[in-house]
């Protein structure tokens, strides 16, 4: 993806000029160089090269912290806080709709994590992990998930993807 591009014009319009050979002012031709091409561009290819599945460094949303009911969106909150006290790019589904439904919603929304919390997590101190590499990544502490994740972006790991889930569930 290296564009290269000719300019005739810039160097006239900016009044640049060398020195030729015989002593002559001459408009340069510029190059403009880069090694991705413009912005949109890049974009393109890295949506296009992951499907929209971002590695969890790139992606804009990590995490999406669901909580299982209202009454747990104090919890859902505190997690979410300390993700981002840790870097880590998260939100919280706080609407009343089933877990299930905001489940598949993260799933089709293509997120890297979604943990989930409700009585026991929140006693224990725990989230319910899951990702769309490994599905269910099962109950961790807290900040052994914070530990996890801001590993994986710090080295901008590349997770491989272990199961296929059907995201129409």
């Amino acid at each position: 993806m290296v564009t290269i591009q000719l300019d005739c014009a810039a160097a006239e319009k900016f009044g640049m000029y060398y020195i030729d050979e015989q002593g002559n002012k001459a408009t340069p031709w510029i190059i403009h160089r880069t090694s991705m091409g413009c912005y949109e561009r890049t974009l393109a290819w890295l949506i296009e090269h992951y499907a929209g599945k971002f590695p969890t460094w790139l992606c804009p949303e990590q995490v999406r912290v669901l909580p299982i009911s209202e009454k747990y969106a104090d919890y859902a909150a505190k997690v979410c806080a300390e993700l981002k006290k840790n870097g880590v790019d998260a939100s919280v589904d706080n609407r009343s709709e089933k877990i299930g439904y905001k489940i598949r919603e993260a799933r089709l929304d293509k997120l890297p994590y979604w943990v989930v919390v409700g009585e026991k997590e929140e006693a224990d101190g725990n989230v319910a992990v899951s990702s769309r590499y490994a599905g269910n990544e099962g109950v961790k502490s807290l900040g052994d998930f914070v530990a996890q994740i801001t590993e994986e972006i710090r080295t901008k790991a590349i997770r491989k993807v272990e199961v296929v889930e059907d995201a129409t569930k």
